[in-house]
């Protein structure tokens, strides 16, 4: 009996585990990516989200940065709405970044398509059109004071030398901010390009093809086939090309300083003003950049529901 027992009885099996949830297998799957994305939100919650936080609780105190702070509640935009130079700075940053589309945001889509209907020399020209880009801004800003210098610069120059009459380019109220536009189009155009290279070259072939045979010419070709095609692009670069005009600082802080006569004066360079040069004054300057965050905030919105409807 014991014997049989003995053959006849085995072993206990384990219990058997439960297979994982698939959000657990998923989480173990890209565990690498998720730290990857925790580290990139870290980034930028500490200098994006975090600076953008604390310059709206800025907006509301009368700080230095150094004494304790005290809440003065809208004082700080009253003192800027109140101030002469705020209407003159929204009227320059308005009028710089109109300018600057027709220059900045034209101009681009214009040389790529050019560039993209080249057959030799492609890749040089390319790199050409790219090469301010790599340049450091200040350094682009500092050689174009030198080609706008009344006196051995390289514009007068050669505007005396083909018999026409020299201009005061940053020295006067008509040409001043025009001269910006045109530093800020030279420097930033190579981005912009590349980017519209690269949504051309993602048109089909067909689609050309099919339009010479209507008889379309090349300007009918651009406007029926390639700005439709590349009109989700055209608009996510709209909005950028508004946002980052809006903000410009590099230019009227280098080369005008604001002059002549407030003609070059910015949001982003009276925040400046405010904050570095008017004693300190961080929580009018902190209060003038929460009205520029607002209105681009507002471009964003628009552009998103453009590209919304664009997409169904």
């Amino acid at each position: 009996m014991d014997t049989l027992t003995l053959r006849t009885k085995r072993p206990a099996r384990p219990p058997r585990r439960r297979p994982p949830s698939k959000r657990k297998r998923a989480v173990r799957n890209n565990i690498t990516a998720y730290g990857f994305l925790c580290a990139a939100l870290f980034c930028f919650a500490l200098f994006a989200w975090w600076p953008m936080i604390r310059q709206i609780i800025m907006s509301f105190q009368e700080t230095n940065l150094v004494d304790e702070p005290t809440w003065v509640g809208l004082d700080n935009f009253r003192t800027v709405v109140e101030d002469p130079a705020f209407g003159q700075a929204w009227k320059n940053t308005i009028a710089f970044t109109f300018l600057a589309l027709i220059c900045g945001y034209v101009i681009p889509f214009a040389v790529a398509i050019i560039l993209n209907e080249l057959r030799h020399a492609r890749a040089y020209l390319r790199f050409v059109v790219y090469l301010p880009v790599m340049l450091p801004p200040i350094v682009s800003v500092l050689l174009f004071k030198w080609f706008y210098d009344p006196g051995p610069g390289l514009f007068n120059y050669v505007l005396d030398a083909v018999g026409l009459p020299t201009l005061a380019w940053l020295d006067s109220t008509d040409t001043a901010l025009i001269s910006l536009v045109l530093v800020s189009t030279w420097m930033n155009m190579g981005a912009g390009v590349l980017i519209y290279l690269a949504a051309l070259q993602n048109i089909p072939g067909d689609l050309y093809e099919a339009a010479e045979l209507d008889g379309a010419g090349i300007f009918k070709r651009i406007w029926n086939v390639t700005v439709p095609q590349t009109r989700l692009i055209l608009l996510l670069m709209l909005m950028l090309q508004i946002v980052a005009t809006m903000q410009v600082f590099i230019e009227p802080y280098q080369l005008t300083g604001g002059g002549p006569e407030n003609a070059t004066v910015t949001v982003a360079f009276l925040m400046y003003q405010y904050a570095f040069v008017y004693g300190g004054n961080y929580g009018a300057g902190s209060a003038l950049g929460v009205m520029l965050m607002i209105v681009l905030l507002a471009v964003a919105a628009v552009q998103l529901r453009l590209t919304r409807d664009e997409k169904r």
